[in-house]
Order: C-alpha cells, then structure tokens, then sequence
C-alpha cells in the first residue's frame, strides 16, 4: 500500500506541477491588466466626454461589433494578409538571411544597400503600393513583407554568423552536403537569434496591416476602426482598437507557443551530457 501511496503521489505532482506552473503564470500575466481595466472601469463611469467614453459603453460596443458573425469579415480579412504577408517575410528574411551570413563577402558587398533599404518605414511606401497594386490583397501583402522581413533577416544573418566554425569545418571534412549542414547545425543554432527576428516583425506586420487598411481598404480591422471614427461612433472606435489589442496578445500567446517548440531542439543540442 505504500508503494502504491508513492507512486500515486509522484504521478499526481508530475501531472498538476506543469498544471499549476501554468496557472501561476497567466495570474502573473494578468493580474495588472485586470488591475488596469478594473481602475479605468471606475475612473470612466458616468462620463460625459465624447471622445473618452465609459468603458461599459466600449465593452458594449466591442460585445455587439467583434463577438458576433458580423466581425468575421473584417477580422478574417486582417488575418488572412497579416499571415500571408508575414510567412512570406519569414521565408524570404530566412533563405536571404542564411545566404548572406555563410557568403560572408557578399554580405559585407550588400550591407550598405540593406541598411539604406531598411531604414524606409514599410508605410512610407503605400502611395507606390497604391499606385503599383492598387487597393487590394496584393498591395497590403507587399507592404507587410517589404517592411517585416528586415528584423528576420538581419537576425538571421547574425544567428548564422554565430555558428561555431569548428562545428562547420568538422562537417565539411566528413563531406557533409551543405543542405544537410545548413538544415542540421547551422539553422537549429541561429534559432533563437531568428525568433528574436520573427517576434519583432510580427508586431511590425500587425502596424502595417492596420495602417494599409486605413488608408486603401474596404475591409479590415482598420478600415472598421477609421469607419468608425469618421462616423463619429467613439465607443465603436474604442472598441476596434481594443479587439486589436486582443488579436494581438492571441497571436502573441500563439508565437511563444511555436517559438518553445522550434526552440526545443536548440536546447537539446547544447545540452551537457547527464544535465
């Protein structure tokens, strides 16, 4: 009985440790949002602004405008580009990133030009998306790559440059093929350097995306929010920016998710034997 007593215990603290870490953390997480949003509920109660409204009236808003059917369209359509924009910049800062950082004389040759590139806001370019595209997918797409693949591919290039040479010079004598090599050392030892990149343009690529739907968009979460506005619909406005607020600590939720698992095997490669 005791055996089975200790066994029960040790299943029981495998099974609600993680459990309970968890719960700790999201309390951790969201205990000063809920402090924020309790004291602006009291502060904003009973106000007679029009242009800063109670928080009742937005959340009623935010209620009948983004937790029904009728914000499907609008939200769908923001996500469908920001992820199509983004997994493009992904890519493209990735394969761009990992061939400058091994041909080290070609990266030195175009750095100048990256770094002149880089330093145009990706929102700089709407006119000429506008012009080129017009108003539609492709332009807001082109917008988001153009302006959220710098971070990728500049942390890229410094991940790769990072490698251990001995570790690539080890695989070149064993004639190791150079995809093997990039896909098995040199990729899986940048990765924490191209997270770094890739959580820093997803926040890029959500500004774009609501800044491009502002301007030439029918739809969209910014389009509803610019609607909104010139329709002198505050509570509306406030709650548009909110549900972008959300959206954006979702996919944040959903990045580091990702992110764990991508870094998973980086960990176990730099592991000491018997730690």
């Amino acid at each position: 009985m005791a055996r089975v007593a200790a066994t029960h215990t040790r299943l029981t603290g495998r099974l609600t440790g993680p459990l309970t870490g968890r719960l700790v953390g999201i309390a951790v997480e969201l205990w000063l949002p809920a402090l924020l949003f309790t004291g602006w509920w009291f502060a904003s109660r009973g106000s007679g602004s029009l242009y800063f409204v109670g928080l009742d009236a937005i959340l009623g808003a935010f209620r009948d405008d983004w937790l029904g059917p009728g914000a499907a369209v609008n939200v769908l359509s923001s996500l469908r580009n920001l992820a199509e924009g983004f997994l493009l910049a992904a890519l493209l800062g990735v394969v761009l990133g990992t061939v400058l950082g091994l041909v080290r004389p070609l990266g030195d040759a175009v750095s100048p030009i990256l770094e002149f590139l880089r330093s145009v806001p990706g929102v700089a370019l709407l006119p000429i998306g506008l012009l080129i595209f017009g108003i539609g997918t492709e332009m807001k797409v082109s917008l988001i790559v153009y302006g959220s693949v710098w971070p990728i591919l500049l942390n890229t290039v410094d991940g790769v440059r990072s490698v251990d040479a001995t570790k690539l010079e080890v695989l070149r004598s064993y004639r190791v093929p150079a995809h093997l090599r990039i896909l098995g050392v040199v990729l899986p030892s940048a990765a924490p350097r191209i997270m770094v990149g890739l959580r820093t343009s997803l926040s890029i690529a959500i500004t774009i995306i609501v800044f491009s739907e502002m301007i030439g968009s029918t739809d969209g979460i910014g389009y509803a929010i610019l609607q909104a506005q010139r329709n002198f619909e505050i509570p509306q406005m406030w709650a548009g920016m909110l549900a972008l607020g959300v959206i954006g600590y979702l996919l944040n939720i959903g990045f580091r998710g990702v992110e764990q698992l991508v870094l998973r095997r980086h960990r176990a490669m730099n592991a000491t034997p018997g730690s």
